[in-house]
C-alpha cells in the first residue's frame, strides 16, 4: 500500500475498515507481513533510534495510533482519515477470524494475561481459534535458546495472526529480526492491546479517546511510570513539527 511522510516516518493513511480488508488481504496472499502503530512516543524514539527508523519504515502497513499526529497532518496540509489504535483493531481482526476460521497467536504480558484474553475472546467468539498465547520471560530478546523456542512454538501451529504486544521499540524490533524464523502469515504490533482485551487495564472512555485525552488517562492510572514518557519525553514533539515541516 502506498504510504505518505509524516514527520520522521511515513504511513498509511487508512480508515478502519479500510486496515482490516488489508490485512485480510495479507493473510491470504503468499508472503508474510507485519504492521506497526506510532504515535507521539514511537515518533520520538524512531527520532534517535535509526535502526527502529529502518524497522518501522520497512513495515508493510504502519498505522497511526494517536490524535495529536492525526491534528499534526492536518497542519502540514496532509490530513489523516482516521487514527488506528491497536486496542480498536484487534477486537475487529478477531472478530473477523471468528468469521473466517483465521488462527490466532497472542504473545507478550506478564504471566497469565495472554492466557487470560484467550479465555475472554472465546467467551466473546465461540468460533475463534486462538491456538496459543505466551509470556516470555524478561530479557528473551537477548536469549537465543528462548528466541528459537518461542519461534518454533509459533511454527508449530502456524497462526494467521500474530498478536505481540511487548510495546515499543521491542515488540517491532523482535518481528523485524525474527519474521523469517517462525511460520506466521500477518504480524501486528500491538502494545498493551493483550491488557485491554484480558480485562486488567480498562481503556479511556471513548469521549477522551475522540478528543485526544487518552494519554491523559493512562497517565492517572499509571503516574509514576507515564510521568517521564508524556511529560517529558513527548512533549519534545514540538521540535519535531519545526523539523519536519
Amino acid at each position: 500500500m502506498e504510504k505518505q511522510p509524516l514527520l520522521n516516518t511515513y504511513i498509511n493513511n487508512v480508515t478502519m475498515s479500510e486496515t482490516v480488508e488489508a490485512i485480510e488481504q495479507m493473510i491470504t496472499a503468499d508472503k508474510k507481513s507485519y504492521i506497526v502503530a506510532i504515535n507521539v512516543d514511537v515518533v520520538m524514539k524512531i527520532e534517535d533510534d535509526p535502526y527502529l527508523k529502518k524497522v518501522v519504515d520497512r513495515a508493510d502497513m504502519v498505522l497511526v495510533d494517536g490524535k495529536p499526529l492525526v491534528w499534526i497532518s492536518k497542519m502540514h496540509g496532509k490530513p489523516l482519515k482516521a487514527k488506528i489504535s491497536g486496542s480498536d483493531l484487534v477486537p475487529l481482526l478477531c472478530e473477523a477470524a471468528a468469521e473466517k476460521g483465521y488462527k490466532i497467536f497472542i504473545i507478550g504480558g506478564k504471566d497469565g494475561i495472554a492466557a487470560q484474553a484467550k479465555e475472554k475472546l472465546e467467551s466473546k467468539h465461540p468460533k475463534i481459534q486462538i491456538v496459543g498465547t505466551y509470556a516470555p520471560p524478561f530479557g528473551f530478546e537477548k536469549d537465543e535458546k528462548e528466541l528459537n523456542h518461542i519461534n518454533q512454538m509459533i511454527s508449530d501451529v502456524k497462526p494467521d495472526l500474530l498478536i505481540a504486544c511487548f510495546g515499543c521499540p521491542k515488540q517491532e524490533k523482535w518481528i523485524y529480526e525474527n519474521i523469517g524464523k517462525y511460520d506466521a502469515k500477518v504480524s501486528v504490533c500491538a502494545g498493551a492491546t493483550v491488557d485491554f482485551l484480558a480485562g486488567n487495564v480498562k481503556r479511556a472512555p471513548r469521549w477522551m479517546s475522540e478528543h485526544g485525552l487518552e494519554w491523559f488517562y493512562r497517565f492517572l492510572q499509571e503516574p509514576k511510570r507515564m510521568f517521564k514518557r508524556y511529560f517529558i519525553n513527548d512533549i519534545k514533539i514540538v521540535n519535531l513539527i519545526r523539523k519536519y515541516r
